[in-house]
């Protein structure tokens, strides 16, 4: 079922519940390789990602049960300290298995990551500050090959703010000898919640939410329980989805401070959007104007909604300028929005959008990556007639059961082959 039929002009209306967060479980589950025992997790998407997580930690030597969207992974001696190329190639995040296996075990070997199409997005960051530690490292026939008697603790500086840097040092130090500091850290709420579930294992860290990241290292660590945290990429897709169509939705389990960027140039483009302790609600509007719109890191506006939100330009009133300084290669959906009638101009890493003041029309288009097709899901639920978004396979890295969410508030959705 890799097609998603999308037949457009249905006002969406209702309530939509937020999953659990795919870039907060995913450094999570790799955590647990640091202490053996039986970590509990609930509020676990169901998502390609996670199974292509819980594949990699099998072939380490781990055994994972799951119930619905509670995950139960049994972690003792592994029995292999090596992440295969055919695991890892299908998921970039794999590369976050490093910093445990090395920590624990004093060496790893990682095939080098894949994913998701989006730019190079180059692992550099995290190899120099596994050297910073003292480890050695080789780069062999595709593989990063890390090894160390024992990580010390050390002051590391990230030349630019990384995500997956920060997590994979953050872990790494945690049963590293002595105090390790890091300097210009990425601040986004995920590494908080993985910090959070870390200082339950047993970890002293303090600062995550910050740019400086403190890690005094101890000897071993315990097994925990965790609830992941809500998915604020999937509470904005269905905000923008309830806001493209003109309708009324509430977005619940979720939190509205993790989307205060995306809210606020909601709010500037002219829709009404009310807020409570764990809901936000956009309400209807018949029309809304143009905004201009950089993504940055946290708590800037997110890039993994910078598709969602072109989608939502492309129907302004109004041009709009987005501009993408997180990836270089992340406006492959323009094209495929081009084909639906949005009129669009993308200059390497900016696009001018005018809004289409007669609609979207209906055309087969293609999801390059996770967003794209998010976006072009988006884009079809307003446009005249029958969309067909093909590879909607990417879709479902990232989105649990999103059609299922879309037509319970009232679109005309369904998967094909």
């Amino acid at each position: 079922m890799d097609k998603m039929v999308i037949n457009g002009g249905k006002v969406l209306r209702g309530e939509a519940r937020t999953s659990g967060a795919k870039n907060a479980a995913l450094p999570i589950l790799f955590s647990t390789l640091l202490a053996a025992g039986k970590h509990r997790f609930t509020n676990v998407p169901r998502l390609m990602d996670i199974d292509s997580t819980s594949a990699l930690l099998e072939s380490l030597g781990c055994k994972i049960t799951r119930d619905g969207n509670n995950l139960d992974i049994e972690v003792g001696e592994l029995t292999s300290i090596e992440a295969h190329y055919d695991l890892v190639r299908k998921m970039r995040a794999s590369i976050l298995c490093l910093g445990p296996v090395l920590t624990r075990y004093g060496q790893a070997i990682v095939s080098l990551p894949g994913g998701c199409a989006i730019g190079t997005r180059p692992i550099d960051l995290h190899l120099d500050g596994m050297k910073a530690f003292g480890a050695e490292i080789e780069l062999k026939e595709g593989y990063v090959r890390a090894s160390a008697k024992k990580l010390k603790g050390c002051t590391f500086l990230f030349e630019t703010a990384t995500v997956g840097g920060t997590e994979n040092l953050m872990m790494a130090a945690t049963l590293a000898e002595g105090t390790t500091v890091l300097e210009n850290a990425a601040k986004e709420p995920e590494i908080v919640d993985l910090a959070e579930y870390l200082n339950k294992m047993g970890a002293k860290i303090t600062g995550q939410g910050t740019s400086i990241i403190t890690i005094e290292g101890v000897k071993a660590l315990k097994p925990a329980e965790h609830r992941i945290m809500p998915d604020r990429i999937e509470a904005g897709t269905l905000l923008i989805a309830g806001a493209i169509t003109g309708g009324d939705v509430k977005v619940t389990d979720c939190r509205p401070k993790d989307l205060e960027a995306l809210i606020l140039k909601m709010k500037e483009s002219g829709f009404t959007i009310e807020t409570g302790d764990d809901w936000v609600r956009v309400l209807p509007a018949k029309s809304w104007k143009s905004v201009d719109v950089t993504t940055a890191p946290h708590p800037l506006f997110p890039t993994d909604l910078q598709a969602q939100f072109m989608a939502l330009m492309a129907v302004a009133e109004g041009t709009s300028v987005i501009t993408e300084t997180i990836f270089e290669n992340r406006f492959m959906h323009v094209q495929e929005l081009v084909r639906l009638g949005a009129e669009i101009i993308p200059k390497t890493r900016v696009a001018v959008v005018r809004g289409h003041k007669n609609g979207l029309t209906a055309a087969p288009v293609m999801a390059t990556d996770l967003r794209a097709s998010a976006s072009l899901v988006l884009a079809g639920l307003v446009a005249k007639g029958e969309t067909v978004v093909n590879r909607i396979y990417h879709l479902d890295r990232g989105y649990e059961n999103l059609e299922a969410k879309l037509v319970a508030l009232g679109a005309d959705v369904r998967r094909a082959e």
